[in-house]
């Protein structure tokens, strides 16, 4: 595993031009090579299959199954092979004299917890109430990834749909939303308007369905740059200023927008659209009809990898979402939330103390303990689960991208942290993972709560990070 990750960061600094960057830097190639590898020696090196796609990928016991057969805890965090290299003695040691002061150190707030975990072995070798839970901010996102390609499979896709419903009137052509936020309305719109050509009409009424979601859209937060109203249908992510990550000015209504949006490129095509689009009474995503035409998300491993990577809210909310509907749950923040906690209970991560209510980390009432955070991260190592590889490939990488880019820069712990953070007001997290000198695989996980000053916050936070990486 040591060698693994380690490769992984070659891949991810060295292999930019032959890997090519996707979302923020995010290096593919490093999940191919982890996903190929994994295939093709299991544990004691015996041929494994990977995981099929997404429609043989659904867990065979129906909803709320999970993709793969889930062991107990132990089994999945068993060392690569079977065996592991002894842990080098004091390593434990090492750490606690490393960490115990930087825990205390000025801008960490009252509340400060932590754990470091040996891969390979399992062992805990840092333990600072580890099974406290405080608010995790957005390393929440690591349970929603989690339980999302547990349940769903990394080749999922999201599919949007444009439905002739055969009848006449107000909405005799329906975009159904398929509860893909990075949908891209260009070449649906080409194709739906072939294929209506194709058929003899230039002239429509168009409806959308956001029905396959259930529950109020607007999260706890309100209206926020943040987070788009949550619908089953929107494009671009709702955003309105061209942006493809960050904080930016959303639409209200995203179904309303999109629909209109659509109504503007089919006219482009030769469509005429009469009158304004209106909302189409469908029931969970069904809408009875002919579908004119289709438009399918990337494969869920590549939008985990962006979530995790830009800390794209509006994906953790669609993919928590996901997770409910596969899980047959209502797709609603509650039926996200219950839809995660069961996966992770399935897959025998520790809750202690946890809360769920939503998938992004943005509910301030969110619990997780640290110990949570870093067997997440292990799980997501382990041989016996690369549904979930890419996890640690959507992490960002110190100094190098996503949402580390502009920090860990002149440590020597620069591209060899690779890890989420979270922040909201008085919250600050980390989990992540690292490759030690001595070739130890080590997941960890600091959160504070009650810092005063956010930059020294990050600093001191980055500096446990760095600890880890320099035992």
């Amino acid at each position: 595993m040591a060698v693994s990750a380690g490769m992984g960061v070659v891949v991810a600094a060295g292999a930019a031009a032959a890997a090519g960057p996707w979302q923020g830097g995010q290096r593919t190639a490093e999940r191919n090579f982890a996903a190929t590898r994994d295939a093709e020696a299991g544990p004691g090196g015996k041929p494994k299959a990977t995981p099929g796609p997404a429609s043989t990928a659904a867990s065979p016991g129906g909803p709320g199954g999970i993709s793969t057969a889930v062991p107990s805890a132990a089994p999945v965090l068993l060392p690569v092979g079977g065996s592991a290299a002894p842990l080098p003695a004091g390593l434990s040691v090492e750490l606690a004299r490393k960490l115990d002061p930087l825990l205390t150190a000025y801008g960490m707030g009252p509340v400060r917890t932590g754990a470091v975990i040996d891969v390979s072995s399992g062992s805990v070798l840092y333990d600072h109430q580890d099974g406290t839970a405080t608010t995790p901010a957005s390393t929440t996102k690591l349970a929603t990834a989690t339980a999302a390609l547990g349940l769903l499979g990394p080749e999922k896709r999201l599919t949007t749909r444009v439905v002739a419903t055969g009848t006449t009137g107000k909405g005799d052509v329906v975009l159904v939303g398929g509860g893909d936020p990075t949908l891209e309305l260009g070449q649906l719109a080409e194709d739906t308007a072939k294929a209506l050509k194709a058929a003899g009409r230039t002239k429509i009424a168009l409806g959308y369905d956001t029905s396959l979601y259930s529950g109020p859209a607007l999260h706890p937060i309100g209206h926020n740059e943040n987070l788009a109203p949550v619908t089953a249908l929107m494009a671009d992510e709702g955003r309105l200023d061209g942006s493809s990550s960050g904080p930016a000015s959303r639409a209200w209504d995203p179904a309303a927008s999109a629909a209109g949006d659509f109504a503007q490129l089919l006219g482009k095509q030769g469509i005429t659209v009469t009158g304004v689009a209106h909302e189409h009474a469908g029931t969970a995503g069904n809408v009875a009809g002919t579908t004119l035409a289709t438009h399918v998300s990337a494969p869920l491993a590549d939008l985990v990898e962006r979530m995790l990577t830009n800390s794209d809210n509006d994906l953790a909310e669609a993919l928590a979402r996901q997770a409910a509907i596969a899980s047959g749950r209502p797709a609603s923040f509650a039926g996200g939330a219950a839809a995660i906690r069961a996966a992770l209970v399935r897959y025998g991560v520790p809750l202690p103390r946890a809360s769920f209510h939503d998938g992004s980390g943005l509910d301030h009432d969110d619990r997780l303990a640290p110990v949570t955070l870093a067997r997440l991260l292990a799980l997501a190592a382990s041989p016996e689960h690369a549904e979930l590889r890419s996890i640690l490939t959507g992490v960002p990488v110190a100094d190098f991208t996503g949402t580390l880019a502009a920090r860990f820069h002149g440590s020597p712990a620069a591209g060899l942290v690779h890890a989420k953070t979270g922040t909201l007001t008085g919250t600050n997290t980390i989990a992540g993972t690292v490759v030690t000198a001595g070739g130890r695989l080590l997941a960890f996980s600091f959160m504070t709560q009650g810092g005063y000053d956010p930059v020294a916050t990050e600093r001191a936070l980055d500096a446990l990070a760095t600890a880890v990486a320099t035992a």
